[in-house]
């Protein structure tokens, strides 16, 4: 395959509908699922290669990594959109840090350095875009761990940007609420959209359209694309 374009967490919500959308524009998209949920099926039938991958652990990322090394010649685009949202809960507990550490740092960047020569091959700029999450600017006293480890990956996109440049542009997206879960209750997502001063949900295109606008950029490197609703400005 070439020019491939890889989406990690794509199974669900915002991955899923990031690469329906991408191969709908005659992207080759790669999605990555960790466990086997109805978009698996999804992507099957519009023809996107999917590849079981668990993050989690060092050897599942080196699996996956060698499978890209055997079935694709370049690489246009990788999205790190992987991620596990885990609260401490009262816990003091150092697996729950290093497993945040695991998913949303090693796995980006062990597969950033393994793939540079496949998206170096590619035959116009390539892109990195890491997906970390609003709480990287404000920090959160109930997902402390995940809020750490997804600062970390925004500044992995600031040294990737400089190894990288000028063949490969790594940007960060950085959103807040984008979608709520079936069983979120309706308090719940009246006080969440009081948060911003936007106010609304809303939904997965809009991290597809910060996707594109990004892969369509010829002059954004080491940025950060915030989709926050001004929750910055809502206090």
């Amino acid at each position: 395959m070439e020019n491939a374009v890889i989406i990690t967490g794509a199974a669900q919500r915002v991955g899923l509908a990031l690469a329906l959308h991408l191969q709908a524009s005659d992207f080759n998209v790669v999605a990555t699922y960790r466990s086997e949920r109805v978009g698996v099926t999804q992507l099957q039938e519009k023809g996107i290669s999917c590849v079981q991958a668990d993050f989690s652990s060092t050897q599942g990322v080196d699996d996956f990594i060698a499978w890209v090394q055997v079935n694709v010649a370049s690489v246009r685009a990788i999205v790190h959109n992987a991620s596990d949202w885990c609260a401490e809960q009262g816990r003091v507990d150092a697996q729950l840090l290093k497993y945040m550490m695991q998913i949303h740092v090693e796995a980006p960047y062990l597969i950033n350095l393994s793939l540079a020569e496949k998206l170096s091959a590619c035959k116009e700029i390539a892109d990195i875009i890491h997906i970390t999450d609003y709480t990287v600017e404000k920090g959160s006293d109930k997902h402390i761990a995940y809020c750490a480890s997804k600062a970390a990956l925004d500044n992995l996109t600031l040294s990737f940007a400089k190894k990288f440049a000028p063949k490969v542009k790594v940007n960060t997206i950085a959103p807040s609420l984008l979608m709520f879960n079936q069983d979120d209750d309706d308090a719940y997502r009246a006080k969440t959209l009081k948060k911003s001063v936007l106010g609304i949900e809303p939904g997965a295109q809009e991290i597809v359209e910060a996707v594109i606008f990004i892969l369509k950029s010829n002059y954004m490197t080491g940025r950060q694309l915030k989709l926050d609703g001004g929750r910055h400005i809502a206090f």
